[in-house]
């Protein structure tokens, strides 16, 4: 049997970049009126967002920024030969620090598959943000995602099936006292034996309020929650508008944005 591609899996069970570029171009257009260019990946791992981000348009400039090597290799080697060479020229891949004060400046800084979820003390995350917001533009947005409810704070495993095979998102433990939370996935190819801890995660849940209140320290303004709207059979339909308040749903996930304005 070859190698197991976990990369390719995980990009088929999790993530859709295609529409995150255009959720995240179309977003900018509404707060600021006109395109923003240059997009910052951060925690960009295979940086298909990159990828995404160069296709949009000649004038598109995307910078990713991880500290693992494995999957930027893997990027390079997947996601970034399949751009034609205008496009591969709009990119930057950094093995660098999402805190480091020298990254590129950008219109948008995105952080998302609650990647800085792994910053488990309040001083840490706040740390990162400070470092978005001074690393963003004038006239700007960061933009993260998050998740939450009731299901996200108790020991669990859900299947969803794809074409092919079976992803696996597993909830190990969850700690009340400090919301530290350990969660893996897991991988089944039809006809073979389950794939244990493909992916694992050390991650604090941290609380939209929490989120909100640390983005505006730091510096954002009009910080705003982006809620996911239900479709008719009452799940998820990966429809994002603004609200003050959502539902109380097992599970939901939701964007934060936050605005660094000029004076």
């Amino acid at each position: 049997m070859s190698e197991f591609d976990k990369y390719k899996y995980y990009k088929e069970a999790v993530q859709s970049p295609e529409n995150d570029v255009v959720f995240f171009d179309q977003l900018y257009k509404e707060n600021f009126k006109t395109e923003a260019k240059i997009l910052r990946e951060d925690f960009c791992g295979t940086f298909a967002i990159c990828c995404e981000w160069a296709k949009l348009g000649p004038d598109k400039v995307a910078v990713g920024v991880d500290l693992d090597q494995e999957p930027i290799e893997y990027g390079f080697e997947k996601n970034y030969i399949e751009l034609d060479e205008n496009q591969q020229d709009r990119i930057t891949i950094l093995q660098q620090n999402v805190l480091s004060p020298e990254l590129p400046k950008a219109d948008i800084v995105a952080a998302l598959n609650f990647s800085y979820y792994l910053f488990k003390e309040r001083e840490q995350l706040k740390s990162y943000f400070q470092n978005a917001y001074n690393t963003l533009n004038s006239n700007s947005l960061f933009v993260i995602d998050c998740f939450g409810g009731p299901a996200t704070q108790e020991k669990n495993e859900e299947e969803t099936e794809h074409e092919g095979f079976s992803y696996f998102w597993d909830q190990e433990s969850f700690n009340p006292m400090n919301h530290y939370a350990q969660f893996h996935i897991h991988f089944k190819l039809e006809g073979q034996e389950k794939l244990e801890k493909v992916f694992s995660y050390d991650w604090r849940m941290w609380t939209l309020p929490e989120l909100q209140e640390i983005m505006i320290e730091v510096g954002f303004k009009d910080v705003h929650v982006l809620w996911e709207a239900n479709g008719p059979d009452g799940e998820g339909n990966g429809e994002f508008y603004r609200a003050d308040s959502g539902e109380d749903c097992e599970a939901w996930v939701a964007y934060v944005v936050g605005k660094k304005i000029s004076n």
